[in-house]
């Protein structure tokens, strides 16, 4: 009797968790993923969606391991991660989520108030080391990254500094909240965070990518009129073979409602 107690116990244990989910990755999308879960689940009570970060290089490897059943990324997925995939006979599916504005952040005390991509490339390559040097006080810059897993390290990389590499030595930190308390707290620094992280304890720069003709600033206007350089999309993948389990967590973040937690949240709609 015990045996067929606890046998009807498991089988509903696995009835239980046929709809969990499991999503991971990007710190940048971490918000969206969230707010989306909480909403999702109290319409569909059957489902349980779990979310975690780590980066998006974290999120795909477990996209790869089997591990997770959606990667959340603000890259695009390498041709080494599909490449991994296909070996193990496994197509991937990707779908944009999202748009960011990618903004670069330094102390609110720092009169800086206007960048170039010239001038950012220097700092975060370790070429311009003062802020005299850009227009500021004399005062060491105190630049600051994300790590190399994640997918916010490689778009500012490729896209802001041409893909030369980041200065020897500098500060990587695990997540966008880590890197908005140390900006705030550090006079001469310097880091870049998704547009949903951005608050009052930080200052955001105007950029330019013409060469100082025009400065824009980072918003969820200026990236709609296509006005700010440096936008991104998000993203999630899952596999192909799960579509049946991830399609109505999909639909729903694509829906009216989840593309309005898209804008809730700090980001840009895609609809």
């Amino acid at each position: 009797m015990k045996n067929q107690i606890l046998f009807a116990l498991a089988l509903c244990g696995i009835a239980f968790n046929v709809n969990a989910q499991k999503i991971k990755g990007s710190e940048t999308v971490l918000p969206i993923s969230e707010k989306a879960a909480q909403v999702f689940m109290k319409t569909n009570s059957d489902n349980k969606v779990t979310v975690t970060g780590g980066g998006s290089g974290v999120g795909l490897a477990a996209l790869i391991e089997g591990t997770t059943d959606i990667a959340q990324a603000s890259r695009k997925i390498k041709f080494s991660e599909k490449q991994k995939l296909q070996e193990s006979g496994k197509t991937v599916k990707e779908v944009t989520i999202a748009l960011d504005a990618l903004a670069v952040i330094i102390n609110p005390s720092n009169k800086v108030t206007k960048l170039t991509k010239e001038q950012l490339e220097g700092i975060f390559t370790g070429k311009i080391t003062n802020w005299k040097e850009v227009g500021g006080e004399d005062l060491k810059i105190i630049p600051y990254s994300r790590e190399t897993s994640s997918g916010t390290y490689e778009f500012f990389k490729e896209h802001v500094l041409s893909n030369k590499n980041y200065m020897s030595g500098i500060m990587s930190m695990p997540a966008n909240g880590s890197i908005i308390q140390s900006v705030s707290q550090t006079k001469g620094a310097i880091a870049y965070v998704g547009l949903a992280y951005l608050n009052s304890s930080v200052q955001a720069v105007s950029v330019s990518f013409n060469k100082g003709k025009t400065y824009t600033a980072p918003s969820v206007e200026n990236t709609k009129n296509k006005t700010y350089p440096v936008v991104r999309p998000l993203f999630y993948y899952y596999l192909a073979q799960s579509e049946n389990k991830v399609k109505k967590y999909i639909d729903f973040i694509l829906s009216p409602a989840g593309q309005k937690i898209v804008e809730e949240v700090g980001y840009i709609n895609i609809k």
